[in-house]
């Protein structure tokens, strides 16, 4: 069954769960919060894993820590850049921190994070799991990277499809 969702997703299946309005919203979100803190959040949605890597047997885990690489996520003066990483075809999400944040954050907050938004999206409310993602991780982000005076915006807002 797996397989098969994998096969079938596409850039359609993405486009039903993120809308553009609903890929601008979690672009505002991510806006708005970044505000909050010296940290960076990415958000990738990917419709199914590349058949090369299903057939290899690499894990949602696996593909979110090659993109965070790929979207330069780890390339922040603090060490502070979290991805939010969708594989959508097994509704699985990732949150891939760089060391900085990783180590005053733990494995159990992002467990907890991503947790939250995977009920949010098997109801079928993928905006709004989205922005609960970003709010929670910018509330830690706030608490251990609060602003330091300008913010530079050191990666790109905007969500990714891949």
């Amino acid at each position: 069954m797996r397989f098969l969702r994998h096969l079938l997703m596409d850039s359609w299946s993405v486009r039903r769960a993120f809308p553009p309005h609903a890929m601008k919203a979690v672009e505002r979100a991510i806006v708005e919060q970044e505000r909050r803190h010296d940290g960076e959040l990415r958000f990738a949605v990917e419709a199914a894993l590349p058949l090369v890597d299903f057939a290899r047997g690499v894990s949602a885990r696996e593909r979110a820590i090659d993109v965070f690489g790929r979207l330069r996520v780890w390339d922040t003066e603090q060490n502070c850049g979290v991805l939010i990483y969708l594989l959508l075809a097994d509704k699985r999400v990732e949150i891939v921190a760089d060391r900085g944040i990783h180590l005053k954050v733990g494995s159990a907050a992002w467990e907890a994070i991503c947790g939250a938004m995977q009920r949010e999206f098997a109801a079928g409310r993928f905006e709004h799991g989205a922005i609960v993602g970003v709010q929670a991780i910018s509330d830690l982000l706030a608490t251990h990277y609060p602003p330091r005076g300008e913010n530079p915006d050191e990666l790109a807002n905007q969500p990714v499809v891949i």
